[in-house]
């Protein structure tokens, strides 16, 4: 996985303006700017959070790896199935989502 999102989802955990799990995401997703699901997710639940972040123009990230390999790079000891980045500049997420084309 690329550096750029590693970078922006430690920040954002470190800096409080992250929303981790599927519940609490859901909840929160009006606030969103930027989402990462994990694969660990299943096809209801992500495309419930999928359909809501198009429905309010949320970029969505498909991370290519499991909860635990999210999680990791979050740099936490736990499984993260859903991420939601609250406070990230549009540069970033358009950077990210380029590299993660790749």
């Amino acid at each position: 996985m690329g550096k750029l999102l590693e970078k922006a989802l430690r920040d954002a955990i470190s800096e409080d303006k992250c929303v981790l799990g599927q519940k609490q995401v859901l909840q929160t997703i009006k606030n969103a700017k930027l989402l990462v699901l994990s694969k660990s997710l299943s096809q209801d639940d992500a495309e419930k959070i999928s359909g809501s972040a198009s429905g309010q123009k949320i970029s969505t990230l498909q991370f290519d790896g499991s909860s635990v390999a999210l999680g990791k790079l979050c740099g936490l000891q736990f499984r993260v199935s859903t991420a939601s980045l609250t406070s990230i500049p549009e540069s970033n997420i358009k950077a990210i989502l380029k590299e993660e084309e790749k």
